[in-house]
């Protein structure tokens, strides 16, 4: 979601190397006769480059980004050097039609430069118009080298109008293309497609997108338990793991049009300590998957008991009286499945706001909207907020009191005033645990006649 630097790139893969060996095979043979030591140079390449990657997840066990990020840029230049192969030995054209443009786009895991070891690599080829003999050709020797090499390939064919229309209708395809990042040929296509994408797919459906991406997360939530403290977490599925963090950047560049995810920050939907939480936990699950892909040698998202030993062991977790390394791992780790709760709490009421304020308004929109008080709390719009910043310290039993009122009135907590709740709950101690005050405030909220059930998570994420 950010762009990485990989440190000493060329001990990676080395392309003008590669590419100089391929064409030396090439002169040797022909271009026909050498495709077995085409392949055998591209496997050579891509098995070195993959050991010198597992070797630097030894030496920084928690560098998430930075390994996911070089297992991409390996496919990167695998896949450029295996086009350039193609278009120059085996499909030479030296002039090429208006029709013969061919754009290679990474989409996915891949497309955010986010790869683990055995992740599946994910492209589109996309063409001007409906494809010609030679795009036929290229796109198809590409793919059989990919499969010469033994991965794993998710593939799509499609003219730019295609996928414009299909975009449209398809949520999977839509988020895929939102993803699209240019790795090699024709890119002057590719900024075409891509603005073509946000102008014709994107615009004026961003209220539809963040409801079915929601209902797509809760969905996916309730199949896997509804619960962030499962004893056997999915990494990258589960409550709280991956895929929620990667929700909020996908609306977020839906919306906003961000090109990573620190830019959530500038459109005001994270604050930077909110971004830096973000990152940390993202980076925390990138490590821990790509553990999980080594140790099993295959693409395994579960954080399975056989496997918690091991993985805490890797990432250098030790043992301390009364806890045992295991128990600190998975302990961090519901910790950081808990802040993403937290977090996503936090963005989706901040659009929440943001969608509001584009609302349009009527002629009785300032009577409708001007701001009430309830018992001492300020209610603007639906939402309850707090008076000033100290009004949680200055009476912890207040952090109960919110949600209580939130809950009796019908109201949502007003973003501000989330962000103030979850950076104040170290304030509930054990006089507030034995405060009659609170137990009968959560008691009431236990009881609620409402939506009990929804404020009881906002208070969880708080």
């Amino acid at each position: 979601m950010s762009a990485i630097r990989i440190p000493n790139q060329r001990a990676v893969l080395d392309r003008r190397k590669l590419a100089g060996d391929i064409a030396e095979a090439v002169a040797e043979a022909g271009a026909a006769k050498a495709r077995k030591r085409v392949v055998e140079l591209l496997r050579g390449a891509m098995a070195e480059g993959r050991e010198e990657l597992t070797r630097r997840l030894a030496e920084k066990p928690s560098a998430g980004h930075e390994i996911t990020a070089g297992f991409a840029f390996l496919m990167d230049q695998i896949i450029r050097v295996m086009h350039d192969h193609v278009v120059t030995d085996l499909y030479p054209v030296n002039n090429r039609s208006s029709g013969e443009r061919l754009t290679i786009m990474a989409v996915g895991g891949y497309g955010r430069a986010e790869m683990a070891p055995h992740s599946d690599i994910d492209i589109a080829f996309l063409t001007p118009g409906k494809q010609t003999a030679w795009c036929e050709q290229v796109i198809e020797a590409m793919l059989y080298l990919l499969w010469d090499l033994g991965l794993k390939v998710g593939h799509s064919s499609r003219s730019v109008d295609d996928m414009v229309r299909m975009a449209r209708g398809d949520l999977t395809i839509r988020t895929a293309m939102l993803e699209g990042r240019y790795l090699w040929g024709d890119q002057a296509l590719y900024e075409e497609a891509s603005a073509r994408f946000f102008a014709e797919v994107v615009a004026g459906t961003e209220r539809q997108f963040v409801t079915e991406k929601l209902a797509e997360r809760n969905d996916r939530h309730k199949r896997l338990g509804d619960s962030r403290y499962v004893v056997e977490p999915n990494i990258k599925e589960g409550k709280g793991g991956l895929r929620d963090l990667q929700t909020l950047y996908w609306i977020g560049k839906y919306i906003h049009k961000v090109k990573s995810a620190a830019e959530l920050v500038e459109v005001g939907l994270f604050t930077r300590a909110e971004y830096r939480a973000f990152r940390r936990a993202e980076g925390f699950f990138l490590a821990v998957r790509s553990h999980l892909h080594t140790i099993t040698n295959r693409a395994e998202d579960r954080l399975t008991f056989d496997l918690q030993r091991e993985v805490a062991r890797r990432m250098q977790f030790a043992d301390r009286p009364g806890k045992s390394a295991v128990e600190r791992f998975m302990q961090y780790y519901f910790l950081q499945a808990k802040r993403v709760g937290s977090l996503s709490g936090i963005f989706l009421a901040q659009l929440d706001e943001q969608f509001a304020r584009k609302t349009p308004r009527g002629l009785l929109a300032g009577f409708r909207a001007r701001a009430r008080s309830v018992r001492g709390y300020k209610v603007f719009g639906g939402r309850i907020a707090a008076q000033g910043d100290d009004w949680f310290r200055d009476d912890p039993v207040r952090l109960i009191e919110i949600f209580q009122i939130a809950e009796e009135e019908g109201l949502e907590i007003h973003p501000a005033t989330m962000r103030m709740a979850a950076r104040d709950c170290a304030l509930i101690k054990e006089d507030v645990r034995h405060d009659p005050r609170a137990n009968a405030l959560f008691l009431k909220v236990l009881a609620g006649r409402r939506d009990p059930e929804t404020v009881l998570r906002w208070m969880n994420e708080a």
